[in-house]
């Protein structure tokens, strides 16, 4: 399924479909911030490491199912198949847009 998601968003699961950390210089804003598995990214350098070494570790394909968005949080709910227990799991991607880029996510 390819939802309708703002064009950020786009660029963001384009970026994870081809394992391309710097095209997320283009969705994000430099000092976003990303919440997962307990952690927290603080700027564009630190999404970045986060991003290289979870493909690293799980090896995995995320495939957006469903997206809404009412004003400036978009919600993405979306299967993730990979290298780690209990593969596959569907995650809710959660966006806070900013002047059309992503300034925070939280993924659940």
């Amino acid at each position: 399924m390819n939802p309708s998601m703002p064009p950020a968003l786009m660029t963001y699961f384009s970026a994870e479909d081809s394992a391309d950390v710097d095209a997320l210089e283009r969705c994000f804003m430099p000092d976003a911030i990303v919440r997962d598995e307990g952690r927290v990214m603080r700027g564009l350098d630190a999404i970045k490491a986060w991003k290289s070494a979870s493909r690293e570790k799980y090896k995995y394909r995320i495939e957006p199912l469903s997206a809404s968005r009412e004003g400036g949080t978009a919600t993405v709910l979306a299967r993730l198949t990979g290298s780690f227990p209990g593969s596959p799991i569907e995650l809710t991607y959660t966006f806070g847009l900013v002047d059309d880029k992503i300034a925070s996510l939280e993924i659940r």
